[in-house]
């Protein structure tokens, strides 16, 4: 079963996540990069519509290719973190969570942060927002990750549940590449007119 929007009691649940945006407009989000060929087509996609997005980056993955980290940058999307090696929340001891967090920041150099697969025990929530970490998860699923998935399954699921103030998550990754190359774009242009500008 695919959760494909998040359920509004879990938003209820942790309200100081940022769940939706705060003025209206649809925020792409792109997780698990930066990779060497796929971010740049997505920033490709992205200048077409004149849209900005946010890519929440593997500090693996930022240390080694740095120069898309910076082309990121200098097409005005905002960077996040998210975590140094992918850790899964609910498998990892609270500290070591946070330390993986906190090393990430060192290459990603931002205080934005997604938990990986949106996993997250409450103590490391609070030790993170403590820390002044500014948590970002997200209001619909495209599921380009899931290798069982078609892209017409994704575009279906995003069709149906984006709407004004969604923020939605792709993945920038190989993995999700051959649903993503044809999600994407499709996406971008059904939602034009609202997309995030700033």
């Amino acid at each position: 079963m695919r959760i494909t929007r998040v359920p509004r009691w879990t938003q209820w649940a942790f309200p100081g996540m940022e769940w939706r945006t705060q003025n209206g407009c649809i925020l792409p989000t792109f997780d698990d990069g930066p990779h060497p060929d796929i971010t740049p087509w997505v920033l490709e996609q992205l200048r077409r519509y004149n849209a900005k997005g946010v890519f929440f980056l593997v500090g693996e993955n930022a240390l080694r290719f740095p120069e898309i980290v910076k082309a990121i940058q200098n097409e005005g999307h905002l960077i996040g973190n998210h975590s140094m090696t992918h850790l899964n929340g609910l498998q990892t001891p609270t500290n070591v969570y946070v330390d993986d967090v906190i090393k990430a920041s060192s290459h990603t150099s931002t205080t934005l942060f997604r938990p990986p697969y949106g996993k997250i025990k409450p103590q490391q929530y609070t030790e993170l927002k403590q820390r002044g970490y500014r948590i970002m998860m997200w209001e619909v699923l495209s599921y380009d990750f899931d290798q069982s998935a078609e892209a017409n399954d994704c575009l279906r699921i995003l069709d149906k549940h984006t709407r004004a103030g969604s923020i939605v998550v792709f993945h920038d990754s190989e993995k999700a590449w051959p649903r993503l190359e044809h999600t994407l774009p499709t996406w971008l242009k059904n939602n034009r007119k609202t997309l995030n500008r700033e």
